[in-house]
Formats: C-alpha cells, structure tokens, sequence
C-alpha cells in the first residue's frame, strides 16, 4: 500500500529541488525515500542523499545566506 501522502511528499521533494536549483545546488540523490513511501502511519521521508564537498559547502553558504549570516 503506498502512503496517502505520496503526492505531498514528491510535490515537496520537486519544490526543494527547483529551491536548490535556484541556488546553484544539485543533490543528485534527492528523493522520496522509498520505504517510508510504503507505510501509512507516518509522512514519507525525503532522502537528501549523498553529495559531494562542493555541493555541501554550497549548501551550507546557501542556508547561512537565508538565515542573514
């Protein structure tokens, strides 16, 4: 059975892809993980991935940039 909050849970994974995209940030492992999709006690997870130094120090510049430091 797949988790009534499916559709939730890759709208959001598409809106934090495109909010990284517009920061220059590609985290080529973002997605939906796939075994929380299948239970239905709880919300699906986003699996953030693997990224590389590069990406992470990007990242983290892009955050610290949001929160005005």
């Amino acid at each position: 059975m797949i988790s009534p909050h499916s559709h939730e849970a890759n709208s959001e994974v598409a809106e934090l892809q495109a909010a990284l995209a517009a920061n220059g940030i590609t985290l080529p492992s973002l997605g939906v993980d796939l075994p929380s999709l299948v239970q239905t006690y709880a919300a699906p997870l986003v699996e953030l991935g693997n990224c590389n130094l590069d990406t992470a120090r990007a990242l983290t510049a892009a955050l610290r940039k949001a929160a005005g430091r």
